[in-house]
């Protein structure tokens, strides 16, 4: 069965802006009630991080949940009433506080006052990460210049390699699995209370450059397709490429993925949200590459009046697919 990607592009178009257009609501809303718009962890704004869970060796000591409300007067009654608390685990017997910079010895006080309320701590478990603001901001923005550095450093690649409405639709394609990622974490960050940490970043740039394989494959095609049929139109010869491309990509993404849900899912805590930041950014990059980026080159060739495909240049890319 053969995929018309040109004649519905209207339908993938509509479906890229509605949950772009989610996702960018739920940030101008973060924006606004957090200050940035995804919940920025400790790596990037500094200060203490605890983690807590209750001893379970102690009789009665884990009966019952831990109530977040009690922790939250306990921490108003320290004077840090702004901390951000959250319940681990399904039977929410452990908690994670963020909180301003603390010395041990403020450290030490706030553990006794939240033991004598909610019960005794296993001290093995306890986990304590201090970051200094000036170390957060640093790590800050040097993932913000490590991104736009691959953005421009692709765009520049493929316009050496390909044609510059090539290169420019697969950064469209780039940035549109970025957002997409973006918003899907900042609606995580205030439903759950999802935090971002330089994992993230780590995240978003394997995702670009996953992302970019994919729309390199059918762009590759694309010029295989043209150099067989150079009087082919445009919506044809991309039709024809993404077709002869599909199966590949599919399968690659769907290996991909099963490996991250696996990392999601038995991972451990510290690695669950990196693996699902990739699972988010892999399905939309594969998305993307198929509906996103091979159509818009074919809107464009057709609105510049370019309906008859046209070489680039004579560079060959080894035939990947």
């Amino acid at each position: 069965m053969k995929l018309n990607v040109i004649k519905q592009r209207s339908i993938w178009w509509s479906i890229s802006s509605g949950i772009i257009l989610i996702g960018i609501i739920s940030m101008i809303i973060s924006t606004t009630t957090l200050g940035s718009p995804l919940r920025l962890g400790l790596d990037f704004v500094g200060g203490t991080r605890l983690q807590f869970a209750l001893d379970c060796t102690k009789p009665g000591n884990c009966d019952k949940p831990i109530d977040i409300e009690v922790v939250r007067n306990v921490m108003n009654g320290e004077g840090l009433g702004n901390s951000s608390i959250q319940l681990l685990g399904e039977q929410k017997q452990s908690l994670t506080i963020r909180t301003k910079t603390l010395d041990e010895g403020n450290r030490t006080k706030l553990e006794t006052a939240l033991s004598e309320k909610i019960g005794a701590f296993d001290q093995k478990s306890i986990q304590i990460d201090s970051v200094g603001p000036t170390l957060g901001q640093q790590l800050f923005k040097s993932g913000i210049i490590a991104i736009i550095l691959s953005f421009l450093g692709i765009l520049g690649y493929l316009t050496f390699r390909f044609q510059f409405d090539y290169a420019f639709f697969a950064f469209v394609a780039l940035f549109h699995d970025v957002l997409i990622t973006m918003g899907f974490f900042s609606i995580l960050g205030l439903v759950l209370g999802v935090e971002i940490d330089s994992l993230f970043v780590v995240g978003i740039l394997t995702i670009i450059g996953f992302s970019v394989n994919d729309t390199v494959v059918i762009y590759d095609r694309v010029r295989e397709v043209i150099k067989l049929n150079p009087n082919q139109h445009i919506d044809g010869v991309v039709d024809d490429a993404v077709n002869q491309t599909l199966t590949r990509s599919l399968n690659t993404t769907f290996t991909v993925l099963l490996t991250l849900f696996s990392i999601f899912l038995f991972g451990g805590e510290t690695l669950k949200y990196f693996a699902l930041c990739l699972i988010v950014g892999f399905t939309a990059g594969a998305y993307s590459s198929i509906f996103i980026a091979s159509t818009l080159l074919a809107w464009w060739r057709e609105r510049s009046g370019n309906t008859q495909a046209v070489m680039a240049t004579d560079t060959q890319v080894s035939d990947e697919a």
